[in-house]
């Protein structure tokens, strides 16, 4: 196809992208403020007795959980937004790539939703306990809506993202970027890096960055462990046919 052609067939996947992620927003509009009570549960849990949230601006009442329901209909659409990303690629790949393609896509999908899942319940719950434990005694903690949206939903992004290591790890040795030999030789280097890259993305505490650092790690080993089994499924068959020869 010519260059244009492409360009076209990915502008008719993206005004799909667009509209579902609209039709989802629209659905949940009405819902924004009870979106965002959910999310500030975990805040408002370990907040004192004579503690609230605030809003600094006159918008951030109405833009905090606008902002949030846009964010939850994209987190909603992810399948389909996956779909239309596999529609356009699809055709231009071999029957083998289609084959580890599929279940790479649905494993992506439970991945990601695992990892903002993770740092929902478990990740952020200890991370603010751990901020309004050490406030000074003379401080009052009363949290921005904006700023703890902002931070709920980096904090979303990083582990929905870190949760697909083992999809990226198991992509880079199937597509022969890098060996499992290789890999296993650079073990102590890469659990460095985990904690080097949690220790930039994630807030300045040692919780939250050991709770992403050791997922990091594990994520990392299953994704070298699942490639181990595939391998060795693929070479099976093949050293089952040269010895009937």
């Amino acid at each position: 196809m010519p260059i244009t052609e492409h360009l076209i067939e990915l502008r008719r996947h993206l005004i799909k992208i667009c509209v579902a992620v609209l039709v989802i927003f629209l659905a949940l509009a009405g819902f924004s403020r009870e979106l965002y009570n959910f999310l500030s549960d975990p805040l408002v849990a370990q907040l004192p007795a004579n503690s609230t949230m605030i809003a600094t601006d006159i918008t951030s009442n109405f833009m905090a959980p606008i902002r949030l329901t846009v964010f939850v209909a994209a987190f909603f659409a992810m399948p389909y937004i996956l779909y239309q990303i596999w529609s356009f690629v699809a055709p231009g790949l071999y029957k083998k790539e289609k084959k580890i393609a599929i279940p790479v896509l649905l494993s992506s999908i439970f991945l990601f939703y695992a990892g903002v899942a993770f740092s929902y319940f478990i990740v952020l719950k200890g991370v603010l306990k751990f901020f309004i434990m050490f406030a000074p005694q003379n401080v009052l903690p009363m949290t921005d809506i904006d700023s703890y949206l902002s931070f709920a939903l980096k904090l979303f992004m990083v582990f929905g993202l870190t949760f697909e290591i083992p999809v990226v790890t198991l992509l880079l040795i199937l597509t022969g970027i890098v060996s499992i030999q290789s890999l296993e030789d650079k073990r102590r280097y890469i659990i460095v890096g985990c904690f080097a890259v949690a220790a930039v993305v994630t807030p300045p505490d040692g919780v939250s960055m050991l709770m992403l650092a050791i997922p990091m790690w594990l994520l990392f080993e299953l994704g070298l462990l699942l490639a181990k089994i595939l391998i060795k499924e693929e070479r099976t068959p093949v050293l089952s046919t040269t010895n009937k020869e």
